[in-house]
């Protein structure tokens, strides 16, 4: 009964959360704010005024016949049997029509796969259930997940009204920073199961699929933050992982670069030194809520029968080893956060769960132990490549 009540509580919040994330959008495609979106848009208005033309023309016909050869009137049905003018003509038409519309498809098709002259490329990764993006031109890569307000209103029982927190559902705490006026192109995989990339500003959307490289590009012409989701049915927390691109001048691009490149070596440089027990406990906290809580529940109490509960697990409170190492190359449905994490928050979330959320094992982990196994298993990866 009470996981009936969770589930319903649940759904309710979802649908809550799908209704406001949606409260922006109208009946009609947007235009976007790329070329190619608008080429789309274009191609949509103009297939859709000719199905107009076409159903008015169809049914205008009918709906006279209907009314002025009716048998009250005194017709008679005409017998007719095999008209070869008739019929060649029915072929012709619609058949002229199907080319006409199939010229302008096609060219959006070509232009959508030009992927030719790219100025830079993002490779794309879609996890469960967050997104992974790597500047392959400057080696730049991070997770980009659900913002912390929203995932905290989001959990059953929270007592948080969705309605006040800004751009629910549709936040995040990284989002992926692209230049203006700069073609740029995505390579999308997957690293779990099927996801979809889309951000309806940009006129399309790409499927990421495990073991494949889609590809697809974008020119945006001016700046802005465009917001998007998952649109492919990736799991029970398919809702729950938006998509925020943000645009920016070319000069502010560049210096985005160069902060995120030194937070990377000053992340470095925080995984060599020595960490307090309480220190490690503080960040763990946050690195739990943001991505662990969703599956374990904010208390570790997990879900019965899907995931497992943190609390008095006999992962959690046994070797050390084998809690890291299950952590590090992941299990089921549980992702290799080994490559998701870094050193420090990979050190801190593993201290984190052993000592709070109902446990007390009492012992912690160097981040430069971490980042030493981390070493390890990408060099191993590489090898059996």
């Amino acid at each position: 009964m009470k996981m009936r009540k969770q589930l319903y509580s649940g759904f309710a919040l979802l649908m809550l959360g799908l209704n406001s994330a949606q409260a922006a959008y109208t009946l009609n495609m947007t235009k976007g704010v790329t070329e190619i979106s608008r080429d789309v848009y274009d191609l949509h208005m103009l297939i859709l005024w000719i199905c107009v033309f076409i159903g008015i023309a169809v049914f205008g016909t009918m709906f006279y016949s209907i009314f002025h050869h009716r048998k009250s009137k005194g017709h008679k049905a005409a017998q007719f049997h095999e008209n070869t003018t008739v019929e060649i003509v029915w072929t012709i038409i619609p058949s002229l029509i199907l080319i006409g519309m199939a010229i302008p498809a096609t060219k959006a098709l070509v232009e959508l796969d030009d992927v030719q002259e790219a100025e830079m490329s993002i490779k794309v990764t879609g996890w469960q259930w967050k997104w992974e993006y790597e500047y392959l031109d400057n080696g730049i890569r991070f997770f980009s997940t659900l913002d912390a307000a929203s995932n905290a209103a989001r959990q059953v029982g929270s007592g948080i009204d969705p309605n006040s927190v800004p751009n629910y559902l549709l936040n995040v705490d990284h989002p992926l920073v692209v230049p203006i006026n700069t073609k740029i192109r995505f390579l999308f995989t997957a690293a779990d199961v099927i996801h979809s990339w889309w951000v309806p500003a940009l006129g399309w959307k790409k499927d990421t699929n495990p073991g494949f490289i889609n590809e697809s590009w974008t020119y945006v012409e001016r700046p802005g933050v465009y917001r998007g989701q998952c649109a492919e049915l990736c799991g029970k927390d398919h809702g729950f992982m938006p998509i925020v691109v943000i645009a920016m001048e070319k000069e502010e691009y560049a210096q985005w670069v160069a902060e995120k490149q030194a937070d990377i070596a000053a992340e470095a440089g925080a995984a060599e030194k020595e960490w307090t027990a309480e220190e490690l406990m503080a960040e763990g906290k946050a690195v739990y809520d943001s991505n662990c809580s969703s599956c374990h529940m904010p208390d570790g109490s997990g879900m019965p029968g899907t995931f497992p509960a943190i609390t008095d697990s006999s992962v959690v409170t046994g070797e050390m080893d084998a809690q890291i190492d299950l952590m590090m190359k992941g299990k089921g449905m549980m992702p290799a956060f080994g490559s998701m994490l870094g050193a420090v928050d990979f050190a801190a979330v593993a201290t984190y769960i052993r000592n709070d959320l109902g446990n007390s094992v009492g012992d912690s982990i160097q981040p430069k132990v971490i980042q030493s196994l981390q070493a390890e298993v990408a060099s191993d990866e590489e090898d059996e490549e």
